[in-house]
């Protein structure tokens, strides 16, 4: 009977020893994105794992995975909402095709002068409202990260609304993308971004258009005579989490996460700029593209040509949210 008792008492021992283990194990965040750590997302993606990793005393962990090391860039957006992964950064131009077409107002011309009105939108009541039509869709939106203002590359100056007739320039699959380029005379060649250099070396598109982070680290200025800094457009994107996930998780797991992301998002945004800055010199130092500035007045020419493309787009993302970001950001466009 003791003997009995004893091996009781040894399997009650263990069995609470096996549950204490288990409560010990961490919950995991699957952190996956499609570009190599050494990019601005990549770096960010890092320092929040980090973040969360020291302070969250074992109970939760961040695991990165680059390069679409689980998802291709086509099917992050599947995975976040059936729960196969935890947590993504895609582009803001994933959202149009998901249903949201409120998010294409990123896509659209000249509709952000400079960083400080682009994070009056992003920080403010709008980029809130703009996450909360994601929910429906299973996601949670945490928070918005740079990429940078795009500059207009070919191998001519492209400096007046002329110049662009008739060019090919390649773009991202966004509608507002397309209307933005024909309101140019331009002829608009959707393209993946894998395929942008080869496509301007052999001449199968005459141009295209990017941050500076970009158009470096892909070598385009080796077969790019020129680049304009336009800043006609802006390129960005949104981190967000499985909504049943993010709702599941306890409130004091979620704080960390909440202080982590702010704390990372900074450091995205500030990472970005310098890159582009960086990017811009070195492009310079190359010699082989040479950088063009446009005078005010080129500015607000090519600014003229555009803006049409923001009427044409209420139909899309409606004309409460774009009259929003101009209440926002203080655009005027009747003053053009």
């Amino acid at each position: 009977m003791n003997v009995r008792r004893s091996v009781l008492i040894g399997l009650m021992a263990l069995t609470a020893s096996g549950f204490a283990m288990a409560q010990q194990q961490p919950i995991v965040i699957k952190f996956s994105h499609v570009v190599a750590k050494d990019t601005p997302k990549g770096k960010a993606a890092d320092q929040f794992a980090k973040l969360v990793n020291e302070r969250a005393g074992g109970k939760l962990k961040v695991e990165v995975y680059p390069n679409s090391q689980l998802y291709k860039d086509g099917e992050e957006m599947n995975a976040i909402q059936i729960g196969a992964v935890q947590m993504l950064a895609p582009s803001l131009a994933k959202f149009g095709p998901l249903g949201v077409k409120e998010f294409e107002l990123f896509d659209l011309p000249f509709i952000f002068d400079d960083y400080n009105a682009l994070h009056r939108v992003t920080s403010g009541p709008l980029g809130a409202s703009l996450f909360k039509k994601l929910e429906p869709k299973g996601i949670v939106g945490l928070a918005y990260w740079d990429n940078g203002f795009k500059d207009f590359s070919a191998n001519k100056a492209l400096k007046k609304p002329e110049d662009f007739k008739g060019m090919k320039m390649r773009i991202q699959s966004s509608k507002v993308l397309e209307a933005q380029m024909r309101a140019l005379g331009v002829i608009p060649q959707v393209m993946a971004f894998s395929e942008v250099y080869q496509a301007l070396q052999t001449g199968v598109v005459d141009g295209t258009e990017n941050p500076p982070s970009n158009f470096y680290t892909q070598k385009m200025h080796e077969v790019q005579k020129y680049m304009v800094q336009s800043h006609h457009g802006y390129l960005g994107y949104a981190v967000i989490i499985n909504k049943k996930f993010w709702d599941d998780l306890p409130a004091d797991l979620k704080k960390i996460v909440s202080t982590a992301m702010e704390e990372s998002t900074r450091y995205a945004n500030a990472i970005a700029q310098k890159e582009n800055a960086d990017a811009t010199e070195a492009v310079r130092a190359s010699g082989k593209t040479q950088i063009l500035d446009m005078t005010p007045a080129e500015r607000t020419a090519l600014k003229k040509s555009l803006i049409k493309v923001h009427k044409e787009a209420e139909s899309r993302i409606g004309a409460d949210v774009i009259k929003s970001v101009y209440k926002e950001t203080g655009f005027d466009p009747s003053k053009l």
